[in-house]
């Protein structure tokens, strides 16, 4: 479902919930020359996607890790080399994007950002006079995803979709795009989801893959927390690679993508003490 030069969308946020399975096989896959939008405030899993080549434009307000990472390396990287588009934006302008795709309206008015140099750096961005007050507005053009990926707690075999926590940005994707991939900690029977109705944030979506510790290496909320010593090493590995010695970044790719043949043995090499290690309830 996800070929070369398609725009799409990773769920989560900052260092939660992000669909880290499937980034993966992607990345195994050879996909190329993809638009990724990320969440209001992205973490490495967007910087990941660069350094490993199949990121060409990126559309989001933020990419890192917080303290293990303030700017992602790769990211801030080819931002600065010019090697990869960048759609700058605020959280709320990249929100505004996505709801108007969701809406089905070719853009929407915001007041953000008028004033600032987002819209002389990001031409999309266009001003206008708002013909009931009479005031300077910014239309901000859809942002159309052909693919959404996300993360989520549970599903069930019909695509209804349910979360344990924050639901961030993901509704927003959903909605702005033509298909949606859950991956799910489990798959439940329909009979569960009804129990709790109001859990229901998404239905009827395209694809649900069973993923247990899929946000690995970043939390999953109600079931376990980030792997901060498996994102240093990423971390190391990357910032190795963009002074000059790109092998610490070979030897990782290799060791978590490339080597394992399927996302259990990608948790084997994780290793059952790890993982348990990481519980949050």
């Amino acid at each position: 479902m996800i070929k070369d030069g398609m725009t799409v969308g990773i769920g989560g946020l900052l260092t939660a919930n992000h669909p880290m399975a499937i980034i993966r096989q992607i990345i195994k896959n050879g996909v190329k020359n993809l638009t990724v939008v990320g969440s209001p405030a992205a973490g490495l899993e967007i910087d990941l996607m660069i350094g490993a080549g199949v990121a060409k434009k990126v559309a989001t307000a933020y990419v890192g890790g917080e303290s293990l990472a303030p700017i992602g390396p790769f990211f801030r990287k080819a931002v600065v080399d010019g090697t990869i588009q960048m759609w700058e934006c605020d959280e709320a302008i990249l929100c505004t994007a996505l709801r108007a795709a969701a809406e089905g309206l070719p853009f929407l008015p915001w007041l953000g950002g008028v004033g600032t140099c987002l819209p002389h750096i990001n031409p999309d961005l266009k001003y206008f006079q708002d013909p009931i007050r009479g005031q300077t507005l910014l239309a901000v053009p859809a942002l159309e995803l052909d693919v959404a990926i996300l993360h989520a707690s549970w599903g069930d075999p019909y695509g209804n979709i349910q979360y344990a926590g924050n639901t961030y940005a993901d509704i927003l994707m959903a909605r702005a795009s033509k298909k949606c991939i859950f991956q799910v900690e489990k798959v439940v029977p329909n009979e569960d989801i009804k129990r709790n109705p109001h859990l229901t944030k998404i239905y009827g979506v395209d694809a649900v893959v069973p993923t247990p510790y899929g946000s690995h290496p970043f939390s999953s909320d109600g079931f376990y927390d980030l792997d901060r010593e498996h994102l240093k090493e990423y971390v190391e590995a990357a910032k190795a690679h963009t002074k000059g010695n790109p092998e610490p970044f070979n030897q990782y790719l290799k060791k978590y993508i490339f080597e394992p043949n399927s996302h259990e043995e990608y948790l084997e090499v994780i290793g059952m003490k790890k993982l348990l290690s990481l519980y949050k309830w």
